[in-house]
């Protein structure tokens, strides 16, 4: 009896869980699509010198990490990845370990 109801809420634990993923899936994709308000924004519609062009016309700029300091929009990639060849990632990483503290006292003991 008792395997019941360890079956029975592991299976209530689970629906919550799905459930609360799904949830949270649409409102992460909903959030991904909405534009914050400028911070010179007023509400005349100058918007105080900050902005693109595109973003002035409608009032909205993306997400505040999507802007310098001047608060203009940001056109270049925020992560660049370079390719390594295994070799090269190898001799990086032989070159860390041989210039590490612990490796120049295993070798100054023996």
């Amino acid at each position: 009896m008792l395997h019941l109801l360890y079956i029975l809420a592991f299976t209530i634990i689970a629906f919550l869980a799905v459930s609360n993923l799904i949830r949270s899936l649409i409102t992460i994709s909903s959030d991904s699509n909405r534009y914050y308000q400028s911070p010179g924004k007023s509400s005349t519609g100058s918007n105080g010198g900050f902005g693109h062009s595109v973003y002035s016309r409608s009032g909205n700029v993306p997400h505040p990490e999507l802007l310098d300091a001047t608060g203009k929009p940001i056109d270049e990639p925020l992560l660049v990845m370079r390719s390594v060849s295994v070799e090269d990632a190898r001799q990086q990483l032989d070159s860390i370990y041989n210039s590490s503290p612990s490796n120049w006292t295993a070798e100054t003991e023996e």
